[in-house]
């Protein structure tokens, strides 16, 4: 299976937080962002980022923003169809979708994903705890994008609709610790520093 390209998903208000880029938000020596690209970049044959609004204000990170095509924030399957849109300009065969706020995620997502997805014509596949499915952790194919479109213009926002729809996998990650921890409000953004500390 040939190496995805990787999209961070930013595009979510992060009311919680009190609006703004939660990517943006300290961690450690630089931002989660910095945090979760680390992370990314080794798995990935390249990176963008799904961010909706003004994209100067990412320039510094260097890579593609990509704004969703589907109006009034549809959450993040909107965020996925961006980025296979851009993958299939890139001639690439599938992604994988990590969460912008969400910056201790596994080291080898993607191969355990696309072990998953193994022998599927459409390899599709979400990372999942024994909590649960982690939505915004998947492997995605490129040749399911228009199903995809047609299904958020019809209305649907669900991921796990769509992916069952097509028989998406799970990749179970049952390892210790909380390696789907995500920042949503001031008091996970504490909590996350202490961890950082701890990784370091």
């Amino acid at each position: 299976m040939k190496q995805p390209l990787g999209v961070i998903l930013a595009g979510g208000k992060a009311t919680r937080m009190g609006g703004g880029d939660k990517g943006l938000l300290p961690l450690g020596e630089g931002t989660i962002l910095d945090q979760v690209m680390a992370r990314l970049s080794p798995q990935v044959a390249g990176m963008a980022l799904n961010a909706n609004g003004d994209a100067a204000r990412f320039a510094a990170l260097g890579m593609p923003v990509l704004a969703d095509s589907i109006e009034g924030h549809p959450g993040p399957l909107a965020g996925v169809l961006a980025g296979l849109d851009w993958a299939a300009g890139q001639g690439a065969e599938s992604i994988v979708t990590v969460a912008a706020d969400t910056p201790f995620f596994p080291c080898d997502l993607v191969p355990r994903l696309q072990l998953a997805a193994e022998d599927m014509a459409h390899p599709l596949a979400l990372a999942a705890t024994p909590d649960g499915r982690q939505p915004t952790f998947g492997l995605w194919p490129v040749a399911l994008r228009d199903d995809l479109r047609s299904a958020l213009q019809e209305g649907l926002r669900k991921v796990v609709m769509w992916t069952d729809r097509h028989d998406g996998r799970e990749a179970m990650f049952d390892e210790a610790g909380e390696p789907f921890f995500n920042v949503n409000t001031p008091e996970d953004l504490e909590k996350a520093q202490a961890m950082a500390g701890g990784a370091a």
